[in-house]
């Protein structure tokens, strides 16, 4: 371990063994090795700091000063001084604390620089200037590494554009490189973000000095780092000791490789920041097009430099000088070497210099045709999700984006690659496209299609249209506006594209299917609505796995009608674009809440008040009957159906869930609202059913629609009603019956039925046909079947006990009946005991035309007592 090195182990020693230390400075090397200037001293010092924090004591120092009378030591008394009248003491102090933190990485921060930090934000000190008592400093030729606390000085040859980077703790920083030459050599110093600022007011050919600076290896040779307290001074033109600075601008025309050059160019292209990764790392690149009188070049920024774009706002058209770009030479795509330029520690400066000006052509999209380097500028008029492949040659995935740009003249199809596919696009944007290649494509309406490539600038909304360019694309910005729902109905053909937006108002299941193919596709419909009415969403393939949820609201692009046999529906495929609005978007777009939706496209109505084959009307009501689900055939499969019963304070009403529906779980006294339900009549129970279809929704009702809603215990009253025998109707439903068994028909309690159809069935020798469907079988469905005679003191009634109900009444299962009859006994007995017996159930009346007489159709078993 180097001595130096080992002197700040010494520091720590108690907290990490040496390897330890070593290892977390090799961390910290590589955490920072963007910047190009962390050496092993800087990187242990680093490394100290972050186990024994910054120091953070700002007063009393004994061995360097005395106390002032305010308790500060003097160094920074006397920077305080400077700003008192602007700031208290205690503010003074918390500055400081507030810089500490936001520097907590940084190895050479101590409270004097934190001190000159806060006079920054009230003083801006000009660079001192002096011309004459040039301090005594070594030729650049003599510094040696590792010295601390010297004075540098030379001619300033080059200023970099300061860099922005992250310290691990995520913190941001600058650094900024200046090349100081002498008559002995040259060396780079190295500008932290406290010290950025001193280079306020130098420029390149300035002869500068700057005090306490550290000598350290860097990446090409001796670096000069500033610490937080360096200071810099202009110093008198010296010929003898300084070379003479020319800042000589070269023609592009005449650059030669392997140089470095100052130009004065306009740009005329920005390709987009494109990413790519070399040794496990991920760097940035792009690069600009420039052009001056005499020709062309690309200008390649590298990694954090890309930052440069942005933080000095280049747009194509703009003019800049570019100090000491590096040249080189390098095969183009056709394979020929061309001279390039590369910006390291130049400097980039935006201003208003005399270059030709460049007229950019663009191509009305309507003259297209098959070129190279093609540019145009017009709306995202159509706009497609993000696509992944494989590649072929390496079996690496890729990324893919198509949208459409319209002019007065036309559209084409563009596609965008790699990184372009994150750009935030957004359909209605004004895009500039400069260079694209644009190649024939059947598979397009205008038979033209649009490739980007490495070299091509996008520009979204640019800033520097003329007027008439943006009233002609506003004009046709006007033409994208979402269709109203409620105009969907009105169209007549298939495919035609189209926009909308609204709330999702009902969402069915997942289902899948099998192409001609064999391939399993999947299908999901939804119900959408907004204020002109509503349409049925069928989502297919990838699009139906979306996280969609009842009542939020969307824009849907790209939706193509379907026209059906009764209603024109919308496929939304590969080809649409999902896009979820917040609730202050959907507010924007004049979308209403789902409560509003529902008012004005259905119908509340009780229970009471269905009618037969009603549409678009809403029930809500709670659950007060579950009922077991139950298997049938159909010609595709099994299929599955499941009854429940919900009541309002009107009634009740049986819901019939169907296949995937029919698993859902569902609570005695839950509360629902069924929206669009298919009302049918049931001449079974000669009752309207609420069955529930793809156009149905099961949702919570609200707070306020549950509040106008009888708890549980009191729709079981209002519902379930007492009724004397005498007083009971055709029609009645969910009456209660407390009535004494008076007899018992014992002759037939095990009937058995056709699984097909239901109807009865009769065995044949070895097998069962059925009368009523012709289907033949083994083994018939039981039906478990109690008929009585009930009586109280007004009157008496006949009622048939099914299944569930006939077992809890005799207190024995089917199967035992079944069992008992097979091996030839009866049980005739155990339904005789029952006479006597009173019992309470619900139960519906219907009228019995053969008798011409009301029976009771019982529903739920309550109770059998003495």
């Amino acid at each position: 371990m180097q001595e130096e090195i080992l002197k700040e182990y010494e520091k720590i020693k108690d907290k990490l063994s040496e390897e330890e230390f070593l290892a977390e400075i090799e961390k910290m090397k590589s955490n920072n090795d963007e910047l190009g200037f962390i050496d092993d001293f800087g990187a242990a010092q680093m490394v100290v700091q972050n186990y024994i924090g910054i120091d953070t004591t700002i007063f009393d120092k004994p061995e360097e000063a005395a106390e002032t009378s305010s308790g500060m030591a003097p160094e920074i008394q006397e920077k305080y001084d400077k700003i008192k009248d602007q700031i208290s003491q205690e503010e003074f102090l918390a500055k400081m604390e507030e810089f500490r933190q936001q520097e907590s990485e940084n190895p050479f921060m101590t409270d004097d620089s934190l001190a000159d930090m806060v006079v920054g934000l009230y003083v801006t000190e000009e660079v001192e200037a002096l011309s004459e008592n040039i301090e005594d400093f070594k030729p650049i030729n003599e510094l040696e590494k590792g010295s601390r606390d010297v004075t540098v000085g030379g001619r300033v040859v080059s200023i970099s554009n300061p860099r922005s980077f992250k310290t691990r703790k995520g913190q941001s920083g600058e650094v900024c490189n200046v090349e100081l030459k002498d008559n002995t050599g040259e060396i780079r110093t190295v500008f932290w973000t406290q010290n950025i600022k001193l280079l306020k007011n130098v420029n390149e050919g300035d002869i500068i000095q700057i005090k306490n600076v550290d000598i350290k290896e860097g990446y090409s040779g001796l670096e000069a780092n500033l610490r937080p307290r360096s200071t810099i001074s202009h110093l008198d033109e010296d010929s003898s000791r300084f070379p003479v600075y020319e800042e000589e601008i070269t023609n592009i025309a005449d650059i030669a490789p392997e140089t470095k050059v100052n130009i004065i160019a306009r740009i005329v292209r920005i390709p987009t920041i494109r990413s790519y990764e070399k040794n496990g790392k991920e760097g940035k690149v792009a690069s600009l097009e420039l052009q001056d009188g005499s020709g062309q070049i690309s200008y390649t920024l590298w990694n954090k430099n890309v930052e440069l774009i942005n933080d000095l706002g280049l747009e194509d058209g703009d003019t800049v000088k570019i100090l000491q770009a590096q040249a080189r030479e390098r095969p183009n795509r056709d394979g020929e070497n061309e001279i390039t330029l590369t910006h390291w520690d130049g400097r980039i400066v935006k201003g208003d210099y005399d270059v030709p000006e460049i007229v950019q052509e663009f191509t009305p999209i309507g003259d297209l045709r098959e070129k190279r380097d093609v540019s145009i500028i017009g709306i995202v008029s159509r706009l497609q999700d993000i696509k992944t492949f494989t590649r072929k040659t390496d079996n690496t995935e890729g990324k893919l984006r198509n949208f459409d740009v319209r002019d007065s003249t036309g559209d084409i199809r563009v596609t965008v690659w790699g990184d372009d596919t994150s750009l935030p696009i957004n359909k209605g944007d004004i895009i500039k496209v400069i260079g694209g290649d644009v190649r024939y494509d059947e598979y397009t309406q205008s038979q033209y299609s649009m490739n980007t490539n490495f070299n091509t600038q996008i520009t979204i909304n640019p800033t520097n249209l003329s007027i008439e360019q943006l009233d002609e694309l506003n004009t046709l910005r006007e033409d994208l506006h979402p269709t109203p729902i409620g105009e969907v109905e009105l169209m007549d053909e298939d495919g035609i594209e189209i926009d909308i937006v609204g709330r999702i108002l009902s969402l069915d299941d997942i289902r899948e299917f099998q192409r001609d193919t064999g391939e399993i596709g999947q299908v999901r419909s939804a119900m959408f609505a907004d204020e002109s009415g509503k349409v049925r969403l069928s989502f297919w393939n990838e699009k139906v796995q979306g996280a969609y949820e009842v009542g939020e609201a969307y824009r849907i692009e790209n939706a193509r009608t379907r026209l059906g046999m009764y209603s024109v529906d919308l496929n939304v495929g590969g080809g649409s674009r999902i896009i979820k609005l917040s609730e202050e978007e959907a507010s924007a777009m004049f979308i209403p809440k789902l409560e509003t939706l529902e008012k004005a496209l259905y119908d509340h109505i009780s229970i009471d008040d269905v009618d037969e084959d009603e549409n678009d009307k809403i029930i809500i009501g709670r659950v007060i009957e579950i009922f077991e689900p139950r298997t049938f055939e159909r010609d595709d499969g099994e299929g599955q159906v499941r009854n429940i019963e919900i009541a309002d304070d009107s009634g009740s009403i049986i819901v019939v869930l169907w296949n995937d529906d029919a698993n859902k779980e569902f609570e005695l006294g839950q509360a629902i609202k069924v929206q669009n339900p298919r009302f049918r009549f049931n001449d079974r129970t000669n009752r309207v059913d609420a069955n529930i279809s793809s156009a149905t929704t099961i949702l919570d009702p609200s707070e306020s629609e549950l509040e106008k809603l009888p708890s549980f215990d009191e729709l079981m009253e209002i519902i379930f009603a007492q009724k004397p025998i005498e007083s009971l109707l055709e029609d009645d439903t969910n009456v209660h019956i407390t009535a004494s068994i008076a007899e018992v028909n014992s002759e037939r309690v095990i009937l058995k039925k056709c699984p097909n159809c239901g109807a009865n069935a009769e065995e044949s020798e070895d097998e069962y046909i059925c009368d009523n469907c012709g289907h033949v079988f083994d083994e018939p469905r039981y039906t478990l079947m109690v008929p009585i005679r009930v009586e109280d003191d007004t009157g008496d009634i006949q009622a048939t006990f099914f299944d569930n109900l006939a077992e809890e009444l005799i207190g024995m299962k089917k199967e035992e009946v079944i069992s008992l009859l097979d091996d030839g006994y009866g049980i005739e007995d155990k339904l005789e005991d029952l006479v006597g017996y009173t019992i309470e159930f619900i139960a519906n009346v219907s009228f019995d035309e053969y008798n011409e007489t009301n029976r009771l159709n019982p529903k739920k078993f309550l109770k059998k007592y003495y």
